[in-house]
């Protein structure tokens, strides 16, 4: 990865308010100029360049573009409107520096958030507002703090470089294998399809929140061959199908690689309408990629964490990668740590079962419940089981969210639960450390990641310390 080069351009075109300090948490501190300063004054249509000053408000009414020689940068409070079901095609360099306190919002204004039951069909979270973010394969860097992404996936209606489809309904797709995709502690709300699609990248996607992602299929991280990084300290609510994925498909190098760790997964896989058992609920390793699944909490998901295996043609899903070679991003596919939760019959997947087709997790003595042992040492992994003595058992203890809990199917979104937790968890302490991230991209305030953050102590995307996910 050439970090020197790509950090050495961009601090060239800034102009204003370039000095900054050294972040010691996940807020971008620093406000920056990039270019001119794009007016308000006007509504945006066609190819942009600038800084969207902070605190102001744009209003798009057709396709937006960033060509591959220029940069947007967003400061923050800055709110998008995007009308007429535009698009943001980015050739060039998104950076968006949203803080805590004044975040980036890139929203469908005619739309509101629902609290409550989710249908889809009824909700239009899953209808698609906007058309979403479209990175093409010279957007070297994209950078995404503090930022709101709502109401996108409308169909895409051109094709804008080599890659995406007529029609597809991503709220961000990004397709640079050498580029750098940093995403950190931004919202995603609604979307038709998958949140995120990666066809490639160096990749820290860290202390994020997804509601309402997926429609009647769809992943929140989908990550395709080329794409090598991490998914790590997030909160995924009510997804239609794995919160994170990794999947080599796409015939792009390098091999798909991720780790996937302190996520905290509630209620996903319940929306996908497709092959019961072809797909997950939580977190999945497929089609000849590598991962990591460590330190997660899992509760009333329809799988627990897959890693696939077989080779079924109808369901599209092919073995997980499980060689060794100490010379990989990481040496060998790996799971554990991880607590389960199910109400119901929900605890028959904790292992995933060869339904559709064959899988290979295998159970874990490291889990809660342990399901090594619960399993016994004849048990073949794929094989069903029933897991009925384990509904509702090892109940994390979230600070608020009532467990058991008969709406799993259908609550997808935050509302007023805190899923923090409470200081009787039997989350707290059990997180495995031994282990470490992918360091691919550079750590910036501006230009970067904020830091590249290793795995908690404590299992799930908040941390007891104050650290981790910090909505």
């Amino acid at each position: 990865m050439k970090k020197l080069s790509l950090l050495a351009i961009i601090p060239a075109m800034i102009l204003a308010n370039s000095s900054c300090k050294k972040s010691t948490s996940s807020v971008s501190t620093a406000q920056i100029t990039i270019g001119k300063t794009i007016s308000t004054s006007d509504p945006l249509c066609g190819s942009i360049k600038g800084t969207f000053k902070a605190d102001s408000t744009y209003t798009v009414t057709c396709d937006i573009t960033v060509n591959a020689t220029d940069t947007v940068l967003i400061q923050k409070g800055v709110t998008l409107k995007m009308t007429n079901t535009a698009a943001f095609i980015v050739n060039g360099t998104f950076i968006s520096l949203g803080t805590k306190d004044k975040p980036v919002t890139i929203t469908d204004p005619s739309r509101v958030k629902t609290t409550g039951a989710s249908l889809y069909g009824a909700d239009s979270a899953y209808k698609g507002g906007w058309q979403g973010v479209y990175c093409g394969p010279t957007c070297n860097l994209f950078v995404a703090k503090f930022t709101h992404f709502e109401f996108a996936g409308a169909g895409l209606k051109n094709v804008p470089f080599t890659g995406p489809s007529l029609s597809d309904n991503y709220t961000i797709y990004y397709g640079n294998p050498n580029g750098i995709f940093v995403m950190e502690d931004s919202w995603i709300y609604g979307a038709k399809d998958d949140a995120v699609r990666f066809y490639g990248g160096k990749i820290n996607v860290m202390r994020n929140t997804l509601e309402k992602c997926g429609g009647n299929g769809g992943d929140g991280f989908n990550c395709k061959g080329g794409t090598q990084g991490n998914i790590a300290y997030n909160l995924f609510i009510g997804n239609a199908t794995n919160g994170s994925k990794a999947s080599n498909d796409g015939g792009i190098n390098p091999q798909c690689m991720v780790t996937m760790y302190n996520n905290t997964y509630v209620n996903c896989g319940h929306r996908n309408t497709g092959a019961f058992g072809a797909r997950g609920g939580c977190a999945e390793v497929e089609n000849q990629a590598k991962g990591l699944v460590y330190n997660n909490i899992i509760v009333n998901c329809r799988f627990g964490y897959r890693i696939a295996g077989g080779n079924n043609v109808t369901a599209k899903v092919y073995h997980a990668d499980t060689t060794y070679n100490s010379a990989d991003p990481i040496a060998q596919t790996a799971y554990g740590y991880n607590l389960m939760y199910g109400d119901d019959t929900l605890p028959n997947q904790f292992v995933p079962t060869n339904i559709a087709q064959a899988v290979i997790t295998q159970p874990q003595t490291t889990d809660i419940p342990d399901m090594k042992t619960f399993l016994g040492a004849s048990y073949t992994y794929g094989y069903q089981y029933n897991g009925s003595s384990l509904a509702g058992k090892n109940d994390p203890k979230f600070v608020n969210y009532p467990l058991p809990n008969t709406n799993y199917q259908t609550q997808a979104s935050i509302d007023g639960y805190d899923f923090h937790l409470s200081s009787s968890s039997p989350a707290i302490g059990k997180g495995v450390r031994t282990f470490s991230p992918i360091a691919s991209v550079p750590v910036s305030d501006n230009f970067g990641s904020s830091g590249i953050t290793g795995p908690g102590k404590d299992l799930g995307c908040y941390q007891v310390d104050g650290t981790g996910n910090v909505h």
